[in-house]
């Protein structure tokens, strides 16, 4: 993709040189803000945050690419605190729009520290909380403000507030807000703003309307796409795990029960409370995250899965744009991601700032083509590895290497390729089968468990299919 009126520099690109990494102070940031940063225990930038923070600085309009958790939201928020000045009422000097509640609540918790050092106010301002109080916060005087596009219209429409005296613009996540369907309220935004001002934006991609963003709102940019050799090293280990469906709650208390965090992706609000509910039945304490939960609500639900309340947060895929959380463990796509771009996005949630990570993609058996397809759309080489709850290497999903070869599917379930010299056993549902010798474990079916290991719920239909059966029979 083409910008036009966009300056590349050389060390930002993808074959680019290393740059040289300095210290923070000789970046251009003032004293007070170097001490709050060494006092909080970080000393070096990250390579987004050496790149663009001096030409922030500076006032130039920048585009910055880089992948979730590279540190971006100090890379905009330290430039940003240093360049605000004192507003009057309702009417903010910075603006900083996001998209979603969370985000919006983590970038001021990120800047509010830097942001008090300066005497600068900072305001959240998005749906699920009294629109009143917040018109009455900007009424006494706000410098930053920190938006959803939604919110921020009503405030606007309301005359609660005016953007026209904002001197800079952060759009943060822009392909997001894209996906999303805010572009046209961001633009309504933008266009009432004063010319003069700076803007800054930073997105996982830069085209569709995005790139119309640079080309209408932007004035001679600075490019900067982070060179994924110059960030922090990235430790993520990718499991595909194949399920029948009887067994799904099963595997994924299994997983949940392992030390450190989880974060389960599911894909409708029922699903993510019903997969919470279970899992409580099967002894792991979970949290849920969705849309139709109160804003009070999945501020205290997002709060307990940071501070380690809960380990293990159930989230839908909208709910969890927002979340950026470091020390999450292992992800879990329970259901499976509608694409390669969804898989991405929600697996970054972990593997952040260094650490490593355990992405787990739980397949169906009549799922297995769509997971072929996503693999290959991801780059991911690691095979569709079959699992029954009770499988050892669901406790350590990181000390086990998964096949390259791959399995076979049939209308039973999954099952491995016949050994050479070994009868193959009929395989489906209905059929009894017992884990080969030497196998540590491993089953070479999904259909029925031996008598000796079923439980009392084993081989049961979901209540959702029960129901229909019993009505069946009566007519």
């Amino acid at each position: 993709m083409t910008l036009n009126t966009t300056e590349t520099k050389p060390e930002a690109m993808l074959s680019g040189t290393t740059p040289v990494r300095s210290g923070f102070a000789a970046l251009g940031l003032s004293r007070p803000i170097v001490a709050e940063l060494h006092r909080t225990g970080i000393n070096e930038p990250f390579s987004i945050q050496a790149l663009t923070i001096a030409d922030a600085l500076e006032g130039r309009d920048l585009c910055g690419r880089a992948r979730t958790g590279s540190g971006k939201t100090l890379a905009f928020g330290l430039p940003l605190v240093e360049r605000t000045t004192k507003s009057d009422r309702r009417a903010p000097r910075s603006l900083v729009l996001v998209p979603t509640r969370e985000l919006a609540s983590q970038v001021v918790e990120a800047i509010q520290p830097f942001a008090a050092i300066r005497g600068l106010k900072v305001l959240a301002v998005y749906g699920g909380v009294s629109l009143q109080r917040q018109a009455q916060a900007l009424n006494r005087g706000i410098d930053i403000v920190v938006a959803t596009p939604g919110r921020l219209n009503d405030l606007l429409e309301r005359r609660d507030m005016t953007v026209a005296d904002v001197s800079m613009v952060v759009l943060d996540e822009a392909d997001q807000m894209a996906d999303m369907g805010f572009m046209p309220q961001v633009e309504r935004i933008l266009q009432q703003i004063d010319y003069e001002h700076q803007t800054l934006l930073f997105s996982a991609t830069l085209d569709g309307e995005v790139d119309r963003l640079v080309k209408r709102y932007q004035h001679d940019p600075v490019f900067y796409e982070v060179d994924s050799s110059e960030e922090e090293p990235i430790e993520m280990h990718h499991r595909f795990i194949g399920v029948n469906e009887e067994d799904r709650i099963g595997v994924a208390a299994d997983i949940a029960a392992g030390p450190g965090r989880t974060l389960f992706f599911v894909r409708t609000q029922r699903g993510a409370d019903r997969l919470a509910k279970r899992l409580s039945q099967e002894g792991v304490p979970a949290g849920t995250l969705h849309g139709r939960m109160s804003q009070p609500q999945r501020e205290r639900a997002l709060q307990a899965f940071t501070r380690g309340s809960i380990r293990v947060l159930v989230a839908t895929n909208i709910a969890a744009r927002g979340i950026h959380v470091d020390g999450v463990d292992i992800v879990v796509h329970h259901d499976l991601p509608e694409d390669a771009k969804t898989y991405v996005h929600r697996s970054g949630r972990t593997a952040r700032a260094g650490a490593s990570g355990i992405v787990v993609t739980m397949v169906g058996w009549d799922e297995r083509r769509d997971a072929e397809t996503l693999r290959r759309q991801a780059g991911i080489r690691e095979a569709i590895e079959p699992m029954q709850p009770g499988d050892p290497r669901l406790a350590d999903l990181a000390a086990w290497t998964p096949e390259l070869s791959e399995p076979v599917v049939e209308r039973g379930g999954f099952r491995q390729p016949p050994q050479q010299g070994r009868r193959q056993q009929p395989q489906g549902r209905g059929q009894r089968s017992t884990p080969a010798e030497g196998h540590q474990g491993r089953s070479r079916t999904f259909g029925r468990k031996p008598h000796s290991q079923q439980t009392p719920t084993d081989g049961r239909r979901p209540d959702r299919f029960r129901g229909d059966r019993r009505s069946a029979a009566r007519s």
